[in-house]
């Protein structure tokens, strides 16, 4: 894979998740998977504690993307290997 497009990819992923967790801190609830058949969805009110133990998952998985993208933008860190 180029290095420009590892850089996109990384960049939009990581952007991605950091405006689901924006969305979610500003709405009070953030999607966190499936519990049986329904989707599991912590809120601030009902549980505090998943919903920034998810907060917190979503806003460091957003930030480490972003930053693995802006090094392999400059060239400091590796780019994405697909096979």
């Amino acid at each position: 894979m180029p290095g420009w497009l590892s850089v996109l990819v990384l960049l939009g992923l990581g952007g991605g998740i950091l405006a689901v967790a924006w969305g979610g801190w500003r709405s009070g609830e953030l999607p966190a998977g499936s519990r049986a058949w329904h989707s599991y969805r912590p809120s601030r009110d009902e549980s505090p504690v998943a919903f920034h133990l998810f907060l917190t998952l979503y806003v460091c998985g957003g930030i480490a993307l972003c930053v693995w993208g802006l090094l392999a933008l400059g060239g400091m860190a590796p780019p994405l290997r697909w096979r």
